[in-house]
């Protein structure tokens, strides 16, 4: 067995401000591995921007400027997260949830807001435009 040790003592992580968290379970219970790379990094963005309730609020282009993702890519991952009951979303406000017993494995579901609404007409407004 590894014996612990502080390695850096001047470096000892402390709450100050904020504070995030992740459950260990989210790593030993199955749930990191069934996210891919957007889900994972929209995850722990929104869990860092939450408050202790779990609840953060921020545009979907703000989130996709400061995580490189496109809104398709954020569409999905919010919809995977949500299926997966790690996260609820309504009008703006996240509320990243308390982990589920189990991991849940499900599809993309589509959601209405303004995001979704915009990537739809912007979609379909290029088409007609190819057309």
């Amino acid at each position: 067995m590894i014996k612990k040790r502080i390695l850096n003592s001047n470096r000892v992580r402390r709450i100050c401000g904020g504070f995030s968290f992740i459950e260990h379970r989210f790593l030993t219970g199955g749930f990191l591995q069934l996210l891919n790379r957007q889900e994972l990094v929209l995850y722990f963005f929104l869990v860092l921007a939450a408050d202790r309730h779990g609840l953060s609020f921020y545009s979907y282009d703000t989130i996709c400027n400061l995580l490189g993702l496109n809104i398709s890519e954020y569409l999905e991952a919010r919809g995977r997260l949500i299926d997966k009951d790690l996260i609820c979303f309504e009008n703006n406000i996240f509320q990243v949830l308390s982990l589920p017993e189990q991991p849940a494995r499900q599809t993309v579901s589509s959601q209405d807001d303004p995001a979704t609404v915009h990537h739809f007409i912007m979609q379909s407004l290029k088409e007609a435009g190819d057309a």
